[in-house]
């Protein structure tokens, strides 16, 4: 597996898709790779029922492995109501730090988009009730997430991280004002992304997220290469470094620090705390 040259900085993956199967048989590897590499923390992201109960199973098989457990829009017009049930069953185990991922997605034809918009709000509703943060999936469909983000709003303090962020910057100041993280993932690597890599260095360093969003998404100058996988966040780090001006120890710790705040269940800031930096 590609890896870079570690560093004293550590990471977060806030958003890794574990339950691939791409990384069938070789969870152990990636893990520990991704250990090695610096990312002492990894959340696995559920799309299904099937694959959330997949992503708390390798959570209970990794100390440093955790899972958020949702129903992707794509994949809203296979689950059934029971699947739903079976979600929220889910959230009482201590190593489900979200509900997610969910949100909407207008480039993909697979689901009717007012049954994405349904799960959706079913997912907005139980974080405002159960205090877990949501994690949104964004495409094509800025204005209609806004929308039901501000509705969300007016019943109580949103919890959650606009991940893989892709949008502009009046997008991300208007998701900032709603009380959202925003997460980057590497396609803010990619050359011609320049107004993706402004957005990052405007975002508040305490809202900042990074993750790898793989087995998709490798990070320049691995973009070419099959499947990313949580290592390869340190690519992603270094960018968003340079374009805000930072070391790379410091978005370490700062993009750990806010990963805890918000996905409380991660517990501690562990070694970037105690580093003093």
């Amino acid at each position: 597996m590609t890896t870079r040259t570690p560093t004293a900085a550590r990471f977060i993956d806030t958003h890794a898709h574990l339950e691939s199967e791409q990384f069938d048989g070789r969870q152990n590897l990636v893990i520990q790779t991704a250990l090695d590499a610096g990312v002492q923390k990894i959340i696995a992201i559920g799309c299904t029922w099937g694959s959330s109960q997949k992503s708390l199973y390798l959570a209970k098989q990794h100390e440093n492995v955790f899972a958020a457990v949702g129903i992707h829009p794509n994949y809203c017009s296979t689950a059934t109501d029971h699947d739903w049930e079976r979600i929220l069953a889910m959230l009482e185990h201590p190593k489900v730090v979200a509900l997610g991922e969910t949100g909407l997605d207008r480039y993909w034809d697979y689901a009717p988009f007012e049954l994405q918009q349904k799960y959706f709000d079913r997912h907005l509703r139980t974080s405002q009730k159960t205090g877990l943060p949501f994690i949104v999936h964004m495409r094509q469909c800025e204005q209609e997430i806004l929308e039901m983000l501000q509705k969300a709003r007016q019943r109580g303090p949103l919890r959650g991280v606009m991940h893989s962020f892709t949008g502009d910057s009046v997008t991300a100041s208007n998701c900032l004002d709603l009380g959202m993280y925003i997460s980057f993932a590497g396609m803010v690597t990619f050359k011609k992304n320049d107004a993706l890599r402004e957005v990052a260095a405007m975002i508040p360093a305490n809202r900042i997220l990074l993750e790898t969003d793989c087995p998709y998404l490798s990070p320049h100058p691995y973009r070419s290469k099959r499947p990313n996988h949580p290592a390869m966040i340190v690519h992603t780090a270094q960018c968003v470094a340079d374009v805000r001006g930072v070391s790379l120890e410091e978005i370490g710790i700062q993009s750990t620090q806010n990963a805890c705040d918000l996905f409380k269940r991660l517990g501690g800031n562990d070694d970037n705390t105690k580093s003093g930096a």
